[in-house]
Formats: C-alpha cells, sequence, structure tokens
C-alpha cells in the first residue's frame, strides 16, 4: 500500500486538484499545511528543495510543484 503525504496550503488551486485527483480514486492520504506549521514547511523544502505546493511524497519518492497529468504519470511508477 502507497504512503502518500500532500503538503498544501489554502487557496492553492494546484492543492485542490491534487487532492481531488487523489480522492477521486479512493487513495488515501496525509495532508500538511505548510502555512500552519513551520517544521513541516522545513521539512518540505528540506525534502523537495523548493517551497512550492503542492509537493507530494509517495512511499519516499517526491514529486514537487506538478500537474494532474505528472501527478498521474507518478503515481503509477510508484
Amino acid at each position: 500500500m502507497q504512503q502518500i503525504r500532500l503538503y498544501t496550503r489554502p487557496y492553492c488551486s494546484w492543492c485542490v486538484d491534487a487532492k481531488q485527483y487523489l480522492e477521486q480514486r479512493g487513495l488515501k492520504y496525509e495532508e500538511v499545511d505548510v502555512s500552519r506549521d513551520p517544521a513541516a514547511l522545513e521539512e518540505m523544502i528540506r525534502i523537495s528543495g523548493q517551497r512550492f505546493v503542492p509537493t507530494i511524497v509517495v512511499n519516499g519518492r517526491v514529486l514537487a510543484n506538478f500537474s494532474v497529468d505528472d501527478l498521474e504519470k507518478f503515481l503509477n511508477e510508484s
């Protein structure tokens, strides 16, 4: 089973798209709002090398600053 962690910020349209994509496919994920958790923001920057959301981590693999098409390909490879 995939362990999915999704780093987001409120009012991020790409984050909404990513969450909808995951939910429509019945994939469970942990959402981390980096605007409310400075430690999570630092963690996201450390693992992804950037500050943009959404950033997704699946079983230790990182995809940052992506489109839904990128997400689909990434999940199929994970």
